[in-house]
């Protein structure tokens, strides 16, 4: 698992944007099939990403996917689609027919079907699965990732590339991308930041399967942690 570590959340947000655009600088003849998550960390990363990084990304190359969507429609403020349109998608110059939303606002368990026949057909296959160029994961305090939450961990082996699950805080729906699909992207980038981070963490690079993120970092092929001084004070 390689590990780059900056001084804050604002420095490891542009290290990894400058990583994504430096991968895509390497084969510039590529298509790139990203699945993106939602929340705070990656908020600020889509937020410098719109104010200091348009110019030097190649847009017209990129396919934006979601790993994970709340189940609400667009113009909630939970939506991750929502959050990543208002402060990413809606200032760079990027056609819409690349950006493939998980309808939030549908049935659940039809979207999740209905979401993982677009996936299907939309990226490269390997081994049954698609295979994404990136996926970007975050870690919640309880060593979730995904939407996959501790007692969910049949769909870390799902048969099914995207289920629903439910936040077992606050009983909320959301559709997520299952273990196996992830583990069979080119490369795994988590986000991480913050000492309230730095436990869970220390977990994932010290101890054995705790949570979904760390059996996600365990096994996929190519795993990357992008975290600031505070996530890694308890290396």
């Amino acid at each position: 698992m390689k590990q780059t570590v900056s001084s804050s959340a604002i420095e490891t947000s542009r290290a990894l944007i400058l990583h994504i655009v430096q991968l895509m600088n390497e084969e510039p003849a590529k298509i790139f099939h990203i699945a993106l998550s939602g929340g705070v960390t990656p908020a600020l990363m889509f937020d410098l990403w719109a104010n200091e990084y348009v110019d030097i990304t190649p847009w017209e190359r990129m396919r934006f996917y979601w790993v994970d969507e709340r189940c609400v429609p667009p113009e909630d403020s939970d939506s991750n689609y929502g959050m990543t349109r208002n402060l990413l998608l809606g200032h760079a110059p990027l056609s819409y027919a690349n950006i493939f939303r998980i309808q939030g606002e549908n049935k659940p368990a039809n979207e999740a079907k209905r979401y993982a026949a677009l996936v299907q057909a939309q990226v490269p296959n390997k081994n049954g699965w698609p295979e994404f160029d990136i996926v970007l994961l975050g870690v919640g305090d309880d060593g979730h990732t995904s939407s996959i939450f501790p007692g969910q961990e049949e769909f870390l082996s799902s048969s099914e590339m995207y289920v629903v699950s439910r936040n077992p805080n606050n009983g909320q729906q959301r559709i997520a991308l299952t273990g196996l699909p992830i583990l069979n992207a080119q490369r795994v980038i988590f986000l991480v930041t913050g000492k309230k981070k730095a436990d869970v963490v220390s977990n994932i690079c010290h101890l054995g399967d705790v949570g979904p993120a760390a059996y996600i970092a365990h096994r996929a092929r190519n795993v990357e942690l992008f975290i600031d001084e505070g996530a890694a004070s308890k290396l």
